[in-house]
């Protein structure tokens, strides 16, 4: 098995960085139960911008507040 199968196995979160098609970098975001659940809306040139972006999401976004439109408020 692979990595990345050893880890749907157990149950864990991950990031997954790769080059796309056109050479530059992103990640997807693949939750416990194996299913991509947040994607790079942009690529990067650099592998270190690229991190950066994972970084960023796992620092800020514990505090981020989740807002929506008419009707999520509608529901809320």
């Amino acid at each position: 098995r692979g990595l990345y199968e050893g880890l749907v196995m157990a149950g864990v979160s991950y990031f997954y960085i790769y080059k796309d098609n056109s050479g530059e970098w992103r990640w997807n975001f693949t939750s416990s139960n194996g299913r991509t659940i947040a994607v790079s809306s942009e690529s990067y040139k650099n592998l270190g911008d690229c991190e950066h972006s994972v970084s960023l999401i796992k620092t800020e976004s514990p505090a981020a507040p989740v807002i929506g439109d008419d009707n999520y408020k509608k529901l809320r």
